[in-house]
């Protein structure tokens, strides 16, 4: 089935102010490199709404802007992931073992569940940066680059899939 819908990504940490925005720019930046900018939509939310309406953590703004990534603080909000989305995501990517259950227990159906995976290969997990010194930050950055081969290999099989 040929569509000309973009094929859509929401990574999902706690809060969404560290780890998935994180995610969310360095899967971005990917994109633009191999020109599938245009054709993924990605996104990122918290399973909780501790930090909704907040801008991203000026920690991790600030270890993306060192690691050569365009990103403002304000670029982001924070915002509680919905079980509605799922409906619209073709891919829901946890970055810890906690968010990959939450979210599977959120999804209302089993293709919805089958929708979620972890970032990390394996049961791999991307620790929080958030109680720690601001180094946490540079290294749960490199983590999540780390991460993003083996994704952009699923979201490239799903655009292919969509042509």
């Amino acid at each position: 089935m040929t569509t000309t819908d973009p094929y859509r990504v929401c990574f999902v940490c706690t809060g969404n102010i560290c780890r998935s925005p994180m995610a969310e720019v360095v899967l971005r930046a990917r994109l633009g490199e191999e020109g599938l900018a245009e054709r993924v939509v990605v996104d990122s939310a918290g399973t909780g709404d501790w930090h909704a309406g907040e801008p991203a953590d000026p920690r991790a703004t600030a270890a993306l802007r060192t690691a050569g990534y365009e990103a403002g603080r304000d670029d982001h909000i924070a915002r509680w992931f919905d079980a509605e989305w799922f409906g619209r995501l073709d891919l829901v990517v946890a970055l810890d073992r906690g968010h990959l259950r939450a979210l599977r227990r959120l999804a209302p159906t089993p293709a919805d569940a089958a929708k979620v995976r972890l970032l990390l290969a394996g049961d791999g997990e991307v620790p929080d940066p958030y109680y720690g010194e601001d180094r946490g930050f540079a290294d749960c950055l490199e983590i999540i680059e780390g991460g993003m081969a083996g994704l952009l290999d699923v979201v490239r099989a799903g655009v292919l899939e969509r042509t």
